[in-house]
């Protein structure tokens, strides 16, 4: 396969699709931006970007995207729903996937999907285990929300029509306007109360992951190739937390509370916890708030690229680019 001269990407408004684009555009590849909502205002300056307002969720997104997929040599799918509404992923996700891979009846191309980590099954792992491509999957059944089960849904449909294909499974995606994250606890009233203070949290940069899409759409996966995606710099919770506070000025009030703590409470708490939050529910805390090593030396040594800067750094020059 040569060089891939036009990408297409789905979601391409999105913090993740916007990001892919900017690292395309930044190598000069043209790109089918598609998007729902509004398109960037920077678009209209840029000759290599082709802007198609396109539903993947209306009755003719298949009939639409079938002469835009022609047109290109690789695929970014990364729009998707990303609360936990089982109906909005059942229409968007999983609608919007299966319209996007029935256009793809004849194209040969290079096939990106923007996946998740939130795939894997985290209550197969102990505190201290590294999360890599080899730990097991969640199943339907076993799925702790609608979007790890939507996540694991997408795959399952890609892989039934895309015999290569790259599965991209990011960790919880930062940058400019989304410097903080779900996996460091909740906040009660004023005070932030931190659960747990070690293990690395399985960060990715919104730009190094736009990257590191681009690096994958140029490269044939030979077979369906699953990646994790993840930083060098991880900061455990304690360092995230203090470098935010120092940057920002808050949270101005934590309470630290450890792990084993926590997990101990929503056990006592488990014959009423489904009606409580979801960091009451053993699952969902394994699987935010466990501390564990996310390696990421499948990444490296498959796609290659590195951190822009050390994680202070990085989130410094996120904050200060936030509106």
């Amino acid at each position: 396969m040569g060089a891939v001269n036009r990408i297409l990407i789905t979601g391409a408004s999105g913090f993740v699709g916007s990001a892919a684009l900017r690292a395309a555009r930044d190598q000069g590849i043209e790109v089918i931006a598609l998007y729902r909502g509004l398109p960037h205002a920077a678009w209209e300056d840029d000759l290599g970007i082709t802007a198609v307002k396109l539903d993947l969720t209306a009755a003719d997104a298949t009939e639409q995207l079938t002469p835009l997929v022609s047109e290109a040599g690789a695929i970014i799918h990364a729009a998707a729903h990303l609360g936990d509404d089982a109906a909005a992923h059942d229409r968007v996700t999983l609608g919007g996937t299966q319209a996007l891979l029935s256009a793809l009846e004849n194209w040969r191309g290079t096939f990106v999907l923007v996946s998740s980590i939130a795939v894997y099954d985290t209550a197969a792992l102990a505190p201290g285990d590294a999360l890599n491509e080899t730990c097991a999957l969640t199943t339907a059944q076993k799925a702790r929300d609608a979007y790890s089960k939507a996540k694991l849904t997408q795959e399952a449909l890609v892989q039934e029509v895309m015999p290569d294909a790259w599965l991209i499974r990011p960790g919880a995606v930062w940058g400019a306007g989304r410097t903080w994250n779900a996996l460091l606890g909740f906040w009660a009233s004023k005070v932030f109360v931190q659960i747990g203070k070690d293990g690395a949290l399985p960060l990715v940069h919104v730009d190094h992951l736009g990257e590191t899409l681009i690096r994958a759409a140029q490269k044939e996966p030979k077979g369906t190739v699953s990646i994790n995606v993840v930083d060098d710099d991880l900061p455990d919770r304690r360092r995230f937390v203090s470098v935010h506070k120092t940057l920002t000025g808050w949270p101005k009030f934590v309470l630290p509370i450890t792990y084993d703590v926590w997990l101990k409470l929503a056990r006592l708490l488990r014959p009423i916890s489904a009606g409580l939050p979801g960091l009451f529910q053993e699952p969902i805390i394994r699987a935010r708030l466990m501390p564990l090593r996310y390696p990421n030396a499948a990444l490296r040594a498959t796609l290659g690229g590195k951190d822009h800067a050390p994680f202070e750094e990085m989130m410094a020059q996120s904050i200060a680019g936030e509106p």
